[in-house]
C-alpha cells in the first residue's frame, strides 16, 4: 500500500487514503427503519378519522410549502402490505410507526374507533407475518383538533386524555406489540407548534410553550402508568427526544452562557425530568421572567420520572450558537434548522445567534457532522448513566429521483448513514448501550411545513402514481443490515 501500512483483516481503505474497517455490531441489534403516521398514511378522513391540527394546520395558506396537505401522502392506509413486502424485502427487523390518535380514537375522547384499531392491528399482524417487529409511537405531533380546541397541550387535561388514549391502544395491540413510545420529540410539539409557530397548531405563545412542554412530560408520565397496566409482563416502553448537540461559537464566557441556554431549552427540560425527576433550576431562572412554572403540580415529577426501558434518540445534525451580535442586529431566523419565522422557539432566550457550519448542508440546509451523534450519546451516557438507547431517527433530505433507467441514485444519503453508523458503533466501543437503528425514513413522505418538496426517504415515492423504487441507500442499508456491520 502506498501509505506504507497494513490494513487488519477486513479492512479496506478508502479513496482518500483513510483506513476503515468492518465494524460489526452486537449480535441482538435492531436494524429498523421509521414513519409517522401524518406523513405517509393518507387516507385522512377514512374509517372514522377525524382532523388533528395537521390536518387545519396544512389547510392555512403559507404554512405548508406548496400549499401540500397529508390527505394522500404515501397512501401507506391503502398500501401497507405492499410497504410492509417492501420493508421484508430490505431485510429489516423492525418498523417503528405512529398511530393517528385520531383514528383510534376521534376527537381524543372517548369510545375507541373500531375501523381505526382494526387498520392497526392489520399492520401489526402483517409486519409479524413476515417477520418485521412492529415498534409504536403514540403520538408523532398530530394532536387531535378538537383537544387543541379545548387548550390544546397548553391545558393540563389532554395529558389526561392521552393517558387514556395510551390504554386504549395497549389495550387492542399489546398482545402482539411489545415496544411501545409515549411520544416523539416533544420539543418539537412545545416550542415550533406553540412558540415560533412554524408546526401546528402555529401558535406565538411563548409562556403556553413552556406550558406545553410541562404538559407533554405529563403525558409521558400518564401514558407510561397506563401502558405498564396494560401491558403483557416484559413489555417495553420507551421516550424519544431529539437531544441538541449544542456546540458554543466560542469559549468566550457569553457564548458559554448561549449553549448552556439551549441545553437547557432543548435537552435538559426533558431529560432530566424524566431521567432525574426534577427541572434544571438554571432553565427555571433563564425563563422567569416568562413563567413561574405553577402549572407543575404536586406528584408531577414523580409521575414524569417513572422508569422507561428505552430512550430513544433522533439525531440529524449539531448546532453552533453564541450570544446576540452586540451591534445589536437581528440573528438570522431559521440557522437553528427549525424553520424561519418572526417568532423565536428559543423561549426565554430569543436573542441567542445560530452560526452555519461549513460545509455542503442537505436539502433542509442542515450540516452533515456525524461527530454530533457519537458526542452526543458519550454525553447522556455521562450526564444521565447507563441507559438503553435506541437511535430512532437518523438520516437526510436530497433532491433524489428517479433516473430514465429506472434507478434512484443518492450517493449522499449513502455517505451520511456510513458515518452516522460509524459515530454509532465509535459510541458502543465507548461504553455507551446503543440497541438499535431506525433510519428515517423509509418513504419519501409529508415532510411537515416542507410539504412534499423534501426527500428523506430509502425508498422513492412518486406521489403521482404512489409508484415506490428503492434508492441506493436503500439497497445499502439492506446490505449493512444482512451483515449485521458496517464498513467505515
Amino acid at each position: 500500500m502506498s501509505t506504507g501500512t497494513r490494513a487488519a483483516a477486513g479492512d479496506t481503505v478508502s479513496a482518500s487514503g483513510r483506513k476503515a474497517r468492518t465494524r460489526a455490531f452486537p449480535t441482538d441489534f435492531l436494524w429498523g427503519a421509521a414513519t409517522a403516521a401524518y406523513q405517509v398514511e393518507g387516507a385522512a378522513f377514512d374509517g372514522g378519522r377525524t382532523a388533528s391540527i395537521w390536518d387545519t394546520f396544512s389547510r392555512v395558506p403559507g404554512k405548508v410549502v406548496n400549499g401540500d396537505t397529508g390527505d394522500i401522502a404515501a397512501d401507506h392506509y391503502h398500501r401497507f402490505r405492499d410497504d410492509v413486502a417492501l420493508m421484508a424485502g430490505l431485510g429489516l427487523g423492525a418498523y417503528r410507526f405512529s398511530l393517528s390518535w385520531s383514528r383510534v380514537q376521534p376527537g381524543g375522547q372517548g369510545a375507541p374507533n373500531s375501523a381505526g384499531l382494526d387498520f392497526y392491528s392489520r399492520l401489526v399482524d402483517e409486519l409479524l407475518a413476515k417477520g418485521v417487529k412492529p415498534v409504536v409511537t403514540l403520538y408523532h405531533w398530530d394532536l387531535p383538533q378538537e383537544l387543541e380546541d379545548a387548550g390544546g397541550w397548553g391545558s393540563r387535561a389532554t395529558s389526561e386524555r392521552f393517558g387514556e388514549y395510551a390504554a386504549i391502544a395497549a389495550e387492542r395491540l399489546g398482545d402482539r406489540v411489545d415496544l411501545w413510545t409515549t411520544l416523539n420529540e416533544p420539543w418539537c410539539s412545545a416550542f415550533l407548534g406553540y412558540a415560533s409557530g412554524v408546526h401546528a397548531p402555529g401558535r406565538h405563545e411563548p409562556e403556553v410553550a413552556l406550558r406545553a412542554a410541562h404538559h407533554l412530560n405529563l403525558a409521558h408520565g400518564l401514558g407510561t402508568q397506563a401502558l405498564r397496566a396494560a401491558l403483557p409482563a416484559g413489555s417495553r416502553v420507551a421516550l424519544t427526544v431529539n437531544p441538541a448537540e449544542v456546540r458554543p461559537l466560542s469559549q468566550a464566557p457569553e457564548d458559554l452562557d448561549a449553549a448552556r441556554r439551549v441545553d437547557a431549552l432543548q435537552n435538559r427540560i426533558f431529560l432530566d425530568p424524566v431521567l432525574r425527576g426534577s427541572y434544571p433550576q438554571d432553565l427555571i431562572q433563564d425563563t422567569a421572567h416568562v413563567t413561574d412554572w405553577a402549572f407543575v403540580q404536586d406528584g408531577d415529577l414523580a409521575a414524569v420520572s417513572a422508569p422507561i426501558d428505552l430512550l430513544g434518540v433522533n439525531y440529524y445534525n449539531p448546532v453552533v450558537v453564541g450570544a446576540a451580535p452586540r451591534d445589536g442586529a437581528e440573528p438570522e431566523r431559521g440557522v437553528d434548522g427549525h424553520g424561519a419565522s418572526d417568532y423565536s422557539p428559543w423561549v426565554g432566550s430569543e436573542a441567542l445567534r445560530f452560526v452555519r457550519m461549513p460545509g455542503e448542508p442537505t436539502a433542509m440546509g442542515w450540516p452533515i457532522d456525524a461527530s454530533g451523534l457519537h458526542d452526543l450519546l458519550l454525553r447522556i451516557h455521562r450526564d444521565y448513566g447507563p441507559i438503553p438507547i435506541a437511535i430512532t431517527e437518523n438520516g437526510a433530505a436530497f433532491h433524489d429521483y428517479v433516473g430514465p433507467d429506472g434507478e434512484a441514485r443518492d450517493p449522499q444519503r449513502v455517505e451520511y448513514l456510513r458515518g452516522h453508523l460509524v459515530a454509532v458503533h465509535d459510541a458502543i466501543e465507548a461504553g455507551v448501550d446503543v440497541r438499535g437503528y431506525f433510519c428515517w425514513s423509509l418513504l419519501d413522505n409529508f415532510e411537515w411545513a416542507y410539504g412534499y418538496s423534501r426527500r428523506f426517504g430509502v425508498v422513492h415515492v412518486d406521489f403521482a402514481t404512489q409508484r415506490r423504487t428503492v434508492k441506493a441507500s436503500g439497497n445499502w442499508y439492506s446490505g449493512v443490515i444482512a451483515a449485521n456491520a458496517v464498513q467505515g
